[in-house]
């Protein structure tokens, strides 16, 4: 059977704006599928919908498709996004207003069923992360587009993977596999050189957005368009495979994919197979998103130039005391960033920076008496004052947490138990999940939980390679033999580090161990660090919890989403073997 051929047009809210029109006339594809949300994309749809009640969707989306529709329809490309974020049907339905103006015969289809925000009272958004039937049953029904909401980003490729070659839920090496090629393809052109460790490898000023080829075996060919730019390699699939994930079992309401078990093969210029993944029934509960009001937060960043940058420092926080003291925040964070130089031969480089950030419940606390004693010293603290931009009065943040709900009526399958996720935040009454696809036609088809759930087990650690021989050392960054991508996952981050050569493989595998780096990133020394090993893809894959304190919208960091967390791992200094160098 030919391959189905599904590519990617966006990674995220915000993405390039001419990518839908670049898949559509770059080369064949039967499917394209573009991803706009993540937990801090829920937050910023939840407000929109705050302000007015027909909002809670991308409204970017409408716009890119009116230039496309057509096009798409005239080459029998169906589309599959999740743009539709709180509000699916809401946008399905403007598509089709403006199929209407347009006069193009286009069919649009939309699921439903993850909004459970009336379950937990004090949220602003609760979506249960769907998988991919629901999509399935639209496309066959004969859907040209479908919308969903809250699904995993994975699911916009197994939905039209199922549709098209009959899967069931129950054909779960081919499910694992799709997602496999999903998560490569969700964040668009990271998987073709974008944010990639060894960027200066290729020409990524440009990269082009990815598609897969994918098999009716569940197996893919991960490639982009002739002539785009970019590149992918065995490298940027590994990359992305890795981002925002964690153990061996990588799991989904579909099924659980065992990451242990992917095997990368670079079959020309462009291409990478990704074959043998094994899949396991999914696991008995959904995971559910819930964003909040954390409160409110405040931010002044002082500048400090030349001299005596320590004790200048001191006296601004000094100065400040008073004003923190007489009504003080819940949360008071001061970070001195030295960015300065000796000598320096221009002002911006013999600058540090002092941050102050506040957080409280009531924005009075962070707000007009904290900003107004920080202006108030223009003209009473150190030499050459001045800040990088007013401070204002104090702007709401917020909170993510997840939480999990069980599947109706699936039966359990034998497995190791671990203990039970932690339910977190209660609902008021039993929370029960209608997965439903609402087709072209209007008719309401529910899509049932899976027949089997398997609860998730810890894999246990697979046997060390054996280390290289003993010899001469460097002391390098650890940036020159591996690579690394990091992201984030509600408060924790991940952190996927890999080797590209064998040799290398093997001196990690036994160098970089939790303590090790523990040790290389200071700030995770007191918080959980745990290291999943993935042989068949020479990688350690790091999750550290709650190193982002109450997740992205919480802006707890300087890098917020940990996006730069692997970066940093990859420029710290260790003995490295000189053969490797």
């Amino acid at each position: 059977m030919k391959p189905l051929r599904i590519g990617n047009f966006s990674g995220f809210y915000g993405d390039r704006s001419d990518a839908l029109r670049e898949m559509l006339t770059g080369g064949e594809v039967d499917v394209l599928t573009g991803d706009y949300l993540a937990e801090l994309t829920m937050l910023i749809l939840a407000r929109d919908r705050l302000k007015d009640p027909s909002a809670g969707y991308a409204r970017t989306f409408p716009r890119r498709l009116e230039d496309c529709l057509g096009l798409a329809h005239e080459r029998g490309v169906r589309i599959v996004t999740n743009a539709g974020g709180l509000n699916p049907a809401g946008l399905a339905g403007e598509i089709r207003r403006l199929a209407d103006r347009l006069g193009i015969p286009v069919r649009v289809a939309h699921v439903e069923g993850d909004d459970l925000t009336a379950a937990y009272p004090g949220t602003l958004a609760a979506h249960a992360y769907l998988g991919g039937f629901g999509i399935a049953e639209c496309l066959r029904a004969g859907a040209d587009v479908v919308v969903t909401g809250r699904v995993t980003d994975a699911a916009l490729v197994t939905g039209p993977a199922a549709a098209h070659f009959g899967w069931r839920p129950d054909d779960h090496d081919r499910l694992a596999g799709a997602v496999a090629a999903g998560h490569v393809l969700e964040c668009g052109t990271q998987a073709t050189g974008g944010n990639y460790a060894f960027f200066a490898e290729g020409d990524v000023r440009r990269p082009g957005f990815p598609l897969a080829e994918i098999h009716a075996d569940g197996s893919s060919v991960i490639t982009k368009h002739p002539g785009t730019g970019g590149f992918v390699d065995v490298g940027t699939v590994t990359a992305q495979l890795l981002y925002e994930t964690g153990g061996a079992r990588y799991a989904g309401p579909d099924v659980t994919a065992r990451l242990d078990t992917v095997r990368l093969v670079q079959e020309g210029p462009d291409r990478v197979r990704i074959e043998g993944v094994r899949g396991e029934a999914p696991p008995p509960t959904l995971k559910v998103g819930l964003n909040r009001l954390g409160g409110f937060r405040n931010e002044v960043v002082f500048v400090l130039t030349g001299l005596d940058i320590e004790a200048k420092a001191a006296l601004v926080r000094e100065q400040l005391a008073d004003a923190l003291a007489k009504s003080p925040p819940s949360e008071v964070r001061w970070e001195l960033v030295r960015t300065d130089r000796a000598d320096a031969d221009t002002e911006e480089t013999a600058s540090a920076l002092l941050r102050l950030v506040v957080r409280d419940p009531d924005q009075q606390v962070v707000g007009r008496a904290l900003s107004g004693a920080a202006v108030e010293l223009a003209l009473a603290s150190y030499p050459g004052f001045h800040v990088l931009a007013p401070p204002g009065k104090g702007s709401p943040y917020g909170v993510f947490e997840d939480v999990y709900v069980p599947h109706v009526g699936a039966t359990h399958v034998a497995a190791t138990q671990e203990p039970a996720p932690d339910m977190g935040t209660v609902p008021t009454a039993p929370v029960s999940v209608s997965h439903v696809a609402v087709l072209h036609d209007g008719r309401r088809v529910p899509v049932p939980p899976p027949r089997q759930t398997r609860p998730l087990a810890v894999v246990p650690d697979p046997p060390l390679p054996e280390p290289l021989p003993a010899g001469p050392a460097r002391r390098a960054p650890l940036g020159l033999v591996v690579g690394a991508r990091s992201g984030d996952k509600g408060g924790n981050a991940n952190v996927g580090v890999w080797a590209r050569s064998e040799d290398a493989w093997r001196w990690l595998a036994h160098t970089l161990t939790a303590d090790t780096f523990r040790r290389l990133i200071p700030e995770s020394r007191d918080l959980p660090v745990t290291r999943h090993l993935l042989p068949n893809l020479r990688a350690i894959n790091f999750v550290v919890e709650g190193i982002l304190g109450a997740g992205v919208a919480a802006q707890a960091r300087f890098d917020p989403q940990a996006k730069a967390l692997g970066e940093w791992l990859r420029s710290r200094h260790l003995d490295i073997p000189e053969a490797l160098l």
